[in-house]
């Protein structure tokens, strides 16, 4: 068990805290939401939880393995929808690099990712699509 301690700021900004590691970060309502748009909103952060999710994962089994995933890297799009009520429509991951890998780490690796405990726990609404780009 982890707790998350949140405050809310006012202006539509909160603040949370790990409590482990009292490392704090602030969320923002984004422009097209009555915001300001400065830092990562709600949904925001559940799209960097599953690309930091996913890239940690695939770092997991890499050290296992003795594979160098540096310089990988992921880039997250969010897309959403307002009807019928706001939310996340649809995310698409992008993973990038590692073109020193060979096949059977790939496809590990991939697999690694679309097994991550993030992945695993959002619901069918949210449409995710991955994307492994070995060779960029």
């Amino acid at each position: 068990m982890v707790e998350i301690h949140l405050r809310y700021d006012g202006e539509l900004r909160c603040s949370a805290t790990h409590a482990p590691s009292s490392r704090a970060l602030v969320t923002d309502a984004p422009v097209d939401n009555c915001g300001r748009g400065e830092s990562f909103s709600p949904t925001d952060l559940v799209a960097t939880a599953l690309g930091a999710c996913a890239l940690t994962i695939m770092g997991i089994t890499a050290q296992k393995h003795a594979w160098d995933l540096t310089p990988l890297r992921v880039r997250v799009e969010k897309h959403m929808i307002a009807d019928p009520v706001r939310r996340i429509e649809r995310l698409v991951i992008e993973v990038r690099g590692g073109a020193h890998l060979d096949e059977r780490a790939r496809k590990t690796l991939e697999h690694a990712a679309l097994t991550c405990p993030v992945e695993a726990s959002l619901g069918e609404r949210i449409v995710r699509e991955f994307r492994f780009e070995w060779d960029a």
